[in-house]
């Protein structure tokens, strides 16, 4: 069976689509078969970004290790069982279409609850939550009180999670690993910084979630999407001298797939 990866939280701006772009390339250009679904059906982020690497690579006359990407399929009415949800059954069929091609599934979710978005937590091997680095991002996993920064409770989307956690268990499935990614964290160490960072060390020992180093603020993270190039493929586009800031992007990179720690995966690209 294909390993499962979700790219979820529901606040946008966080960096869901950059991290699956690079996730699902990354483990692509290790030589596996990736599969790709975007639950965004409106803006379909994710998608646009892989077929804008399909065209670039096309036009460019590369072969870049790509995702297999696909749309959701349309379900006939007349062939849902009674009371069956058709989001359910689309992504039901869109998974068990990839299944027996794919090693790795990396699915991403609307910045928003939706029932795909809930259905796809409860598939999800590994589950990664892309983060700001501040307290205003926070509020997506726990309430904070204002005065002591103590942590009051789990908010809506860590019990989501927590309901998807208890319907795999309940199937007998293996459990989430959950990895909570600390997006574009300032270069400085500086006291919210510090003060974010323990927060997520308790949440993370109370609901049961990793927490990783994920991107810094970087411009060339929004100049890749029109091409649908990824921070691996510079030097396969004709860039042969990596300034620092990409140095240390594509390093980050490497640290993320390591960290994610997926099975027979290897980071040596």
């Amino acid at each position: 069976m294909a390993h499962i990866i979700v790219v979820g939280n529901e606040k946008g701006g966080s960096g869901k689509s950059t991290t699956c772009m690079h996730v699902a390339t990354a483990l692509a250009r290790l030589g596996f078969r990736v599969g790709a679904l975007d639950l965004d059906l409106r803006q379909k982020s994710f998608g646009r970004y892989i077929e804008n690497r399909i065209a670039y690579a096309h036009r460019a006359g590369l072969n870049l290790p790509t995702p297999d990407y696909r749309d959701l399929p349309e379900v006939d009415p007349a062939t849902l069982q009674p009371g069956e949800n058709p989001y359910d059954a689309r992504l039901s069929a869109a998974v068990a279409a990839l299944d027996p091609v794919s090693d790795f599934i990396v699915i991403d979710c609307p910045g928003s609850h939706t029932r795909l978005s809930q259905v796809a937590h409860s598939l999800a091997d590994t589950l990664i939550s892309p983060l700001n680095d501040s307290f205003v991002d926070f509020d997506l996993l726990a309430r904070i009180d204002p005065e002591t920064n103590k942590v009051k409770g789990p908010s809506i989307y860590a019990e989501m999670v927590w309901n998807a956690r208890q319907l795999r268990a309940q199937a007998g499935l293996r459990p989430i690993d959950w990895i909570v990614l600390r997006n574009r964290m300032g270069a400085q160490q500086m006291h919210n910084k510090r003060k974010v960072g323990a927060a997520l060390e308790e949440l993370s020992r109370r609901i049961g979630f990793r927490v990783a180093p994920g991107f810094s603020e970087r411009v060339i993270f929004r100049e890749l999407f029109p091409r649908g190039i990824t921070l691996l493929d510079l030097r396969d586009t004709g860039v042969d001298q990596l300034n620092i800031s990409n140095i240390a992007a594509r390093q980050e990179v490497r640290d993320l797939v390591r960290e994610l720690n997926l099975p027979g995966v290897t980071p040596d690209f």
